[in-house]
């Protein structure tokens, strides 16, 4: 980013009123952005789920990524922990904190990828605040949903016997990551233009989520990778897991960079970003989840099954042998 004229410098209201008022003009809950809150009345019948996340330059997101991207992600990776949770999604909030010297054609884009998502998913901006930083831009948004009372998929409730499903597919994002840090050279450019685009826009599975009432005993986003978030829903069910690791999803972009290396696997299986459910359900559930993915157009395949807590959680081959797998996740301490 190259620093602004001062004449291209708009004050925090003028800011509020180009790039964000128009975000919420058709948010009644909105207060048109005139009020010191946002006022929400949940529909009859259901509940309000809340989810929140931040995006830090350096470490969430690339310096030189557009900024249309950066917004449209920060959006879509609150939409897949609502969808993570059935949620419909029905607005929020946001905070941005601009690095000094951002251009205000970089600010632009960056209401602009919003609006975009907006009209795709259905959720308009509720409020919020922007604020400027003499450290890396940050960005952190509060997504509201609802689902009907009593039904939001829970990280716990997942019992052994339960078979292990993912939706879409997995390791796009990792492998992305490692593209647009030089990596993965071999690969043709169709291929790491794919995982490229999956790392800087994911897809939330809404649509899915919304329809795993009654089926998903438990439930969860992938963002840490598999592997780490799989030992949350095991934790929080007090279950254990195998996970047969020839049954992950790939891409045919990933399939391409196994063949290069297999030793990518580790990205696969425990890379992060990838923003898929990660989900289990009792025996008898496959005709229902079938049903799910075709009628939402997602693809979504069994991965393994939940087994009593002591005995852990285990990746298998093909044969049933273990897989070791030094990567099992993204932290950030």
């Amino acid at each position: 980013m190259t620093p602004p004229d001062k004449a291209d410098a708009p004050d925090e209201f003028e800011l509020i009123a180009e790039l964000f008022a128009p975000l919420a003009a058709s948010a009644p809950e909105a207060l048109a952005l005139k009020d010191d809150a946002a006022l929400h009345a949940p529909t009859p019948g259901c509940e309000t789920v809340l989810t929140i996340d931040a995006m830090v330059e350096g470490v969430h997101f690339l310096p030189d990524d557009p900024a249309e991207s950066v917004a449209r992600k920060l959006l879509r990776v609150n939409l897949s922990d609502l969808a993570a949770k059935g949620a419909t999604p029905r607005g929020y909030l946001l905070v941005t904190a601009w690095r000094d010297g951002t251009p205000l054609a970089w600010m632009r884009d960056f209401a602009h990828g919003l609006a975009a998502d907006q009209k795709i998913f259905g959720i308009q901006l509720w409020g919020g605040d922007t604020v400027r930083t003499p450290g890396p831009a940050s960005f952190t948004l509060t997504a509201i949903g609802e689902v009907p009372a009593g039904q939001m998929l829970r990280r716990g409730g997942a019992s052994a016997g339960d078979g292990l499903y993912v939706t879409g597919t997995l390791g796009d994002a990792a492998l992305g990551l490692m593209v647009l840090q030089g990596g993965l050279e071999g690969l043709g450019a169709a291929h790491r233009d794919d995982l490229e685009g999956r790392y800087r826009l994911p897809e939330p599975r809404v649509a899915a989520g919304m329809r795993l009432h009654g089926i998903a005993s438990a439930a969860l986003d992938v963002s840490d990778g598999l592997m780490a978030d799989l030992g949350h829903l095991c934790a929080v069910s007090g279950a254990g897991a195998r996970i047969e690791i020839e049954r992950l999803p790939l891409s045919e972009a990933g399939r391409a960079a196994l063949a290069l290396d297999k030793g990518l696997i580790e990205a696969v299986a425990g890379g992060g970003d990838d923003y898929e459910i990660l989900f289990a359900a009792p025996a008898g559930s496959d005709a229902a989840i079938a049903h799910v993915a075709a009628e939402t157009g997602t693809p979504i395949v069994r991965i393994g099954t939940v087994l009593p807590a002591a005995e852990g959680i285990n990746p298998v081959d093909g044969a049933g042998q273990p897989v070791a797998l030094k990567h099992l996740g993204y932290r950030h301490f």
